[in-house]
């Protein structure tokens, strides 16, 4: 199991006040996405606990991808992985976000 954590400086806020959203579930090749309200307005906050270990450059390049990508600013992201892909982690964050975003319309 590998753990880590990462402040990623965001492109803008995110536009609305944030609720805690989940996406995915937890299990083989898969993972789950908590998008909750996070402490800081220009950056975003993110846990990832993972059972691949030694792929942190590729987690990295994944979660600066999201971050360049979305207005993340003032989130917090707890990522609990099974071994996902990266195009299913990309996923899972588009999801998260988009329903964060959605439930405050």
């Amino acid at each position: 199991m590998e753990s880590f954590e990462l402040i990623l400086p965001a492109r803008g806020p995110f536009p609305v006040a944030a609720l805690p959203t989940l996406r995915g579930v937890v299990a083989s090749g898969n993972l789950e996405v908590l998008l909750e309200p996070g402490q800081t307005p220009d950056a975003c906050a993110i846990t990832v606990n993972t059972s691949a270990q030694g792929f942190r450059t590729i987690w990295e390049a994944v979660l600066q991808d999201f971050a360049e990508r979305h207005p993340v600013g003032g989130l917090r992201l707890s990522i609990n992985d099974a071994g996902a892909t990266p195009a299913v982690v990309s996923l899972r964050l588009d999801q998260a976000f988009d329903a964060c975003r959605s439930a405050q319309s």
